[in-house]
């Protein structure tokens, strides 16, 4: 079996933080995500309509940046061949519109740590807090996810 990048349960520790990469959002992401999701909302697609709200241009949607987040977090080889599942997200909250230009990046704290009855996965519940490159937060949320253990085969080496 190839190497596995990702932490394993057994490597997380309640007070562990781990933040992504950065990525800029542009106009050209807002706009297949409209495609792609079929949310044509005016918020997102008009610019003379969004000349007449507080934010002046279109805005990217919520899970456009939610996703986006989720792929720096990929990226960055956090849970890479060991998360098993997306478990849920709770008191996700969008705090600050990200605009094309914007810059964004997410750090994730651990809250809790929690090994299944089975032994060989655990829980992890993070707050993900996804910045943009002011440093103010765009967007917040409690994820649970469902990760592997450390095979016992497995050394650190």
């Amino acid at each position: 079996m190839s190497k596995v990048r990702g932490k394993y349960f057994d490597d997380i520790q309640v007070g562990d933080v781990f933040e992504t990469g950065r990525r800029t959002v542009t106009l050209t992401d807002i706009v297949n995500f409209a495609c792609l999701s079929g949310d044509f909302n005016e918020v997102h697609t008009n610019w003379e309509y969004c000349k007449e709200t507080p934010f002046g241009e279109p805005i990217a949607h919520g899970p456009l940046v939610y996703s986006i987040a989720a792929g720096l977090n990929y990226a960055s080889g956090i849970n890479d061949g060991t998360l098993v599942a997306l478990l849920g997200t709770d008191d996700w909250r969008m705090v600050a519109p990200v605009k094309s230009g914007d810059t964004i990046f997410m750090r994730s704290e651990v809250l809790e740590t929690r090994l299944t009855s089975k032994g060989d996965r655990g829980v992890v519940t993070v707050r993900r807090t996804i910045f943009n490159q002011r440093q103010e937060v765009v967007q917040q949320m409690v994820s649970k996810m469902l990760f592997r253990c450390r095979p016992s085969d497995d050394s650190d080496d």
